[in-house]
């Protein structure tokens, strides 16, 4: 069955509109992980608009699943992952102004930097995400670049206004999926996914694992954090079992 990392960030966001020290985003992994969620992630932004460095370095202490630190790739955040020792690095693009990550990374046309992040990361024994828009030459460049992982981003797929585009776009993210697989890449997806439309997804039995932040946060507000983690990941269990590997060709 697939997997479930809850993003906390939201959370700091909450914190940081007031500039005091609650809520904690630390107390809402925790939470989390009560509720069963196998993963916590933060994105630990260069201009630390949510999560600071002290939440990064207090969760590696305090959770026991697996901790995702997204970021940029500079050499800044290079040093601070190497530092910290989070499971897994993903990398996402990053723009100061936007209010949240508005597309996947373009690994095609950065591909030697990206592949150069990804060899400092690995060299200090942290597996690499790249968080791509679903895409089959981003795929391809992320295998190129040496990625352990794709997350593939869902935004598209969760924002279609229209029937067409909305079968479009799953229609894409399956194609992805299939050759990340192929390729030998792990498959994780997230970005506006909520409990409407992730039972799509769930279908792909290529996706290993789901990323979902803003939606829990954002029923957590009705329910708790603990129940509005715990339906997500009901939800999420009910992933397709890994399809079967194909036949081998006969020769003629």
């Amino acid at each position: 069955m697939a997997r479930l990392s809850v993003n906390v960030d939201h959370v700091a966001t909450l914190r940081q509109a007031r500039g005091i020290d609650e809520p904690d985003p630390v107390w809402a992994a925790v939470l989390a992980e009560k509720a069963g969620a196998d993963g916590i992630i933060v994105h630990l932004r260069e201009d630390r608009r949510h999560i600071q460095d002290r939440d990064l370095k207090v969760l590696r202490q305090v959770i026991k699943g697996r901790l995702n630190m997204e970021m940029a790739s500079t050499e800044e955040m290079i040093g601070i992952a190497s530092m910290v020792g989070p499971d897994i690095c993903t990398l996402v693009p990053e723009r100061r102004q936007e209010l949240t990550t508005e597309g996947g990374l373009d690994v095609k046309t950065n591909l030697e930097h990206i592949k150069d992040t990804v060899a400092q990361l690995n060299e200090a024994n942290i597996p690499v995400s790249l968080f791509i828009d679903p895409e089959a030459e981003q795929v391809k460049a992320a295998h190129m670049a040496g990625a352990q992982v794709v997350e593939l981003h869902t935004g598209a797929y969760a924002n279609a206004k229209s029937e067409k585009d909305l079968r479009r776009n799953l229609d894409a993210i399956e194609d992805a999926a299939r050759l990340a697989a192929k390729l030998k890449i792990r498959v994780a997806a997230g970005h506006g996914l909520n409990l409407r439309n992730t039972p799509p997804l769930l279908n792909m039995p290529e996706i290993e694992e789901y990323s979902i932040g803003h939606s829990i946060v954002a029923r957590a507000v009705f329910v708790g954090f603990e129940q509005a983690v715990a339906e997500m990941l009901n939800l999420v269990r009910q992933s397709a079992p890994p399809r079967p590997p194909e036949p081998p060709k006969r020769r003629l």
